[in-house]
């Protein structure tokens, strides 16, 4: 019966991860600075970002418990807890500081954590590397985004 917890609470410590995440973008909005940006080709209408972030934090929040449940906390965790923090750590740096720059070195950053991530969540539970799959994506379409701000401006 207590297995039947698991995706529950598995559930809960990743959306305390998506509240904390949530917060920094609370506390760090884009806001006029760069709606005044020149944005790259191919930049999604503002309502795509909830949309996307929330399915891939449901992704996300599965792909944890079945790799929690296959290798127990662990390296895969640990890498897990560290991309959401860069993930968290990119607002405050791209909007809150308006440093695109550093920005671009924390997405890369994420970005290889994510892999690592997924690499780690495959050898565990190869369907919980799949599910992140779509975030590896979402990760490297931002990394596409934060180079044309960069560029751009």
């Amino acid at each position: 019966m207590g297995d039947v917890f698991n995706p529950i609470r598995a559930a809960l410590i990743c959306g305390i991860g998506v509240a904390l995440v949530s917060l920094t973008g609370a506390v760090f909005p884009p806001g006029a600075w760069y709606a005044e940006l020149a944005q790259p080709a191919g930049t999604p209408p503002d309502i795509a970002f909830p949309i996307a972030w929330t399915l891939l934090y449901i992704g996300m929040a599965i792909a944890a418990w079945r790799a929690w449940r296959a290798d127990g906390i662990g390296k895969a965790l640990g890498l897990f807890v560290l991309q959401l923090l860069l993930n968290a750590l990119w607002m405050p740096v791209a909007f809150g500081a308006q440093a695109l720059g550093w920005a671009m070195l924390v997405i890369v950053v994420l970005w290889l954590a994510l892999a690592a991530t997924l690499v780690a969540f495959w050898r565990a539970d190869r369907l919980a590397g799949l599910l992140l799959v779509p975030y590896l994506a979402w990760v490297s379409y931002a990394v596409y985004l934060n180079a044309g701000l960069l560029w751009l401006n």
